[in-house]
This record gives structure tokens, C-alpha cells and sequence, in this order.
């Protein structure tokens, strides 16, 4: 019998570390429900980042730029290896490829747009290329994926490069979802498919099961484009020195390594938490591998999964990337995860609809239900026009010239006249970890971790 002296007693509340509240929850679901989750986004879990870099500013030893009086660079060439027309960017931030399916098309209309003012480059993604993005798209980048779903000899010829998947950073080794809810008539047209039902693609091409067989392939693709056009490769990261110098032995003008902080549209949890390595190794691994082989700047390297700020831009081409590429960072700019959307000038609020989806904003991971509240992510007809591709054209464009200023400014500021200039001798580690992922050495020592005193 429960005295009320009981009912005052303090509850045990210890909580056990291999067994949390999170992993409690887990376990439960799965139980209940004999499934895996599947979300969109990236991971959410601490990995070391970017974040854990500091540039070295100039000061008595290095000599800054001036800022109002002199200049900083920030174009981007990339594809000089084989192609007969390399892209040309007016700065190194390009925006990563997404699908016509996971984003609405108003959201792809309005990628395009922002790529072309702010002098970039965007990409298609799994499910074809959409007349507006085209249309709207200064430079465009056409991908060829496993699934093949889209992809046709029209739209490859009138793309200005190509880039070939091979895997993605929130999922190496898996092959993308989009759920029914999200494949309306014309997703379905696009990928001949039918409507509503639940599509997974391919984890692999058919063409090819190695190195070799890659090989052939971008030798057909310069042969279909008269080899025009610069052939990326894609990968997500995981053994990433050695698939770099697979996907350049292969022919590759520019290798893009995907990092685990990569986003998603959808896929299984487990894949985004545990699978692949963090982007500050991969891109060290990378580089590593292109210096390996004697092809560094002659071969480029397009980093990508978790760049968000100037800030990762400048470390990232400090350690060694010509340039970046950003998927959820660009979702944000549209909208994503806000607690409103515009509709005729006004702010509405959007609260309702994140809880009806059982989270709220900035919280959000729900691209794959197809119930975006704010029209990024869904084929909705109502929902989608939330953002219209106008306001998320300037919203994008706003972002990006952010982010080239921020670039600039940290460049000037560790003494560059061109940001590709920046160099590793300009980074410091805050952490032994991010010490020893991205060799650089600990800040206010010349100690690297893993190399010889």
C-alpha cells in the first residue's frame, strides 16, 4: 500500500548510457512496428566539423588585403582536364544536386534561378531535368544516376556537364526512396513510373560493377557530347583516397566526395547515422589522393555534406577543394524548416502543419511525407504553392552572395587575392580529433596528430 510519505519520495531517474531515452524509443518503435525509420535531411548526431578548423589571420607575419581598395578573386574553373568547354563560375559554391520528386518544382525553378544570379551552377538530381530549371539555369549540371529514372539523350546534350553518381554521402552503398505520397502525375511521367506507389533506387548502376567498366562509360558520354563537356564523378564517403583515384583513373575531369553530414530526401535513419565517414576527413583523404597521383589542380574537387557558411567555404578550399556543393543549406534558404510561409506578400504561419506532422519548426525532418509546410519538399498542389519560385529565388540568391562575401572576406583577411589561394598553412585544429581527420596541427602548437615529432 502506497503511503502518501511515499508519493513525496524522489523517482529514480538514473539513466543508463548504452540505453537512453533515444535508444528506449528505438526500441520500442521497432517493436511496435517491425520497421526501420526512414526521414530526410542529414545526421543529426555531433561529428567533427568544419567548425572545429580556425583560420589564421594575417597580422605581423602575413599581410591582409584591404578590403575596400583591393581585390579578391573568386572564380571557379572546373573541367580542364579533357573537356573542350570547362564550366566557368563566378564563385567556387555550387548547389548540389536534388530531385525534381524530393522538391517541388517551384523549389528546383527557384535553385536555377538563384544559381544563375549569383554566377553558379545547379544540378538536377534522381528523376530528370525539369523544363523550368533548364530554362531558368545559366549553367546546369545533368546527373546520370543508377536508377536512370529521367534520364534521356535530349537533356544530356543540353547540359553544360555531367555528373556521373556513384553514391551519395548520407547513404554510400544505398540507393535513394521516394515515397508514394510524393509521385504525382507528372514525378511519375518523368520516371516512368506509376503514380503513388513507393519508389527505390538502384544502389548501383547496371552498366558498370567497377572501375573498368566506368571507364567505358565516360568514354561513350564524351563521345555522345563530342567531349564538350566536363564528366564529374559523385561519391559518397567512405574509402574515399582509394575511390578517388578509381573515379580519376577512370576518366573523371572533376571528382565530387560527398561527406556524412550529406542530406537526403529520404532514407533509412540508420543509413544517415552510421554509415560513411564525416566530410572534414573525406575532403583530406581526397586531396591526399589527387596529390598521390600528380593530379591535383588538373583534376578538380568539388566537397560537399554539411557546408553551410563563408566560413566552411574558406577552410574547405584551404584544405585543398576548388569548390563546394550545397543541398540542405539551400533548402533552408527557401524556407525550409521556417515557421511561416508567404503567400501575397504576407507571413503565415505554418505551426499547424509541423504538428500535425508530430514536430515543429526547426525541428523538421520530414521531407519524405511529402507535408512540407512551407511548399519545399512536396508535390502537393496546395502545398507547393507556398513557395513561389520568385521568392525563393531571391531568398537562395541572398544566401549564396553571403556566403561569397564571407568567402572574400576571410580570404582578405588571411592576406589572398584569389580565394583558391587560401592554403592549409592557413588552418589550425581546435580539437585533436578534427586534428587528426583533417592533419592539420593542433592551434598554438605545430604538433599534427598521427604524424612523425
Amino acid at each position: 500500500m502506497t503511503t502518501p510519505e511515499d508519493a513525496k519520495a524522489p523517482l529514480s531517474e538514473e539513466e543508463s548510457s548504452g540505453y537512453d531515452r533515444k535508444i528506449l524509443d528505438y526500441i520500442h518503435r521497432a517493436a511496435a512496428h517491425g520497421l526501420y525509420e526512414i526521414r530526410g535531411l542529414g545526421a543529426k548526431r555531433a561529428l567533427p566539423h568544419f567548425d572545429d578548423l580556425v583560420l589564421l589571420g594575417s597580422s605581423l607575419s602575413r599581410y591582409p588585403l584591404e578590403g575596400y581598395r583591393e581585390q579578391c578573386t573568386t572564380q571557379t574553373v572546373l573541367g580542364t582536364r579533357f573537356a573542350k568547354r570547362p564550366i566557368v563560375l563566378d564563385i567556387p559554391i555550387t548547389i548540389a544536386g536534388m530531385s525534381f520528386g524530393a522538391l517541388s518544382a517551384h523549389a528546383k525553378d527557384a535553385l536555377a534561378r538563384a544559381a544563375t544570379a549569383a554566377g553558379t551552377s545547379t544540378t538536377t538530381g534522381d528523376g530528370g531535368m525539369t523544363a523550368e530549371e533548364r530554362r531558368s539555369s545559366r549553367t546546369l549540371i545533368y546527373q546520370c544516376l543508377p536508377s536512370r529514372y529521367g534520364f534521356n539523350p535530349q537533356d544530356l546534350h543540353s547540359a553544360d556537364a555531367i555528373e556521373i553518381v556513384i553514391g551519395q554521402g548520407a547513404k554510400p552503398g544505398g540507393g535513394g526512396l521516394l515515397l508514394g505520397q510524393k509521385i504525382n502525375p507528372r514525378v511519375a511521367a518523368m520516371r516512368t513510373l506509376p503514380e503513388g506507389i513507393d519508389q527505390r533506387s538502384a544502389c548501383r548502376h547496371p552498366d558498370w560493377t567497377g572501375p573498368d567498366d566506368l571507364a567505358i562509360k565516360i568514354q561513350e558520354l564524351r563521345e555522345i557530347t563530342d567531349w564538350m563537356k566536363p564528366i564529374y564523378v559523385k561519391v559518397g564517403a567512405s574509402r574515399t583516397f582509394h575511390d578517388v583515384k578509381l573515379a580519376v583513373a577512370s576518366g573523371a575531369d572533376v571528382v565530387v566526395v560527398d561527406g556524412m553530414q550529406g542530406g537526403t530526401a529520404a532514407t533509412q535513419a540508420c543509413f544517415i547515422e552510421h554509415v560513411g565517414i564525416p566530410t572534414l576527413p573525406a575532403l583530406r583523404q581526397a586531396v591526399d589522393a589527387l596529390e598521390d597521383l600528380g593530379l591535383k589542380g588538373e583534376v578538380q574537387l568539388i566537397i560537399s555534406g554539411g557546408i553551410r557558411t563563408g566560413a566552411d567555404v574558406a577552410k574547405a578550399l584551404a584544405m585543398g577543394a576548388d569548390a563546394v556543393s550545397i543541398g540542405q543549406g539551400m533548402l533552408i534558404a527557401l524556407g525550409c524548416n521556417a515557421g511561416y510561409y508567404e503567400s501575397d506578400g504576407a507571413r503565415l504561419p505554418a505551426d499547424a502543419d509541423y504538428r500535425a506532422l508530430g514536430t515543429r519548426a526547426g525541428f523538421c525532418h520530414h521531407c519524405h511525407t511529402g507535408r512540407c509546410p512551407v511548399g519545399v519538399t512536396t508535390q502537393d498542389p496546395l502545398l507547393e504553392t507556398r513557395l513561389s519560385a520568385e521568392t525563393g529565388a531571391t531568398r537562395a540568391t541572398n544566401y549564396l552572395r553571403t556566403l561569397a562575401l564571407e568567402l572574400t572576406t576571410m580570404a582578405r583577411a588571411c592576406g589572398k587575392h584569389n580565394v583558391h589561394h587560401l592554403e592549409r598553412e592557413d588552418l589550425a585544429a581546435l580539437t585533436v580529433e578534427a586534428a587528426a581527420m583533417a592533419r592539420l596541427p593542433l592551434a598554438g602548437t605545430d604538433w599534427t596528430p598521427g604524424t612523425p615529432p
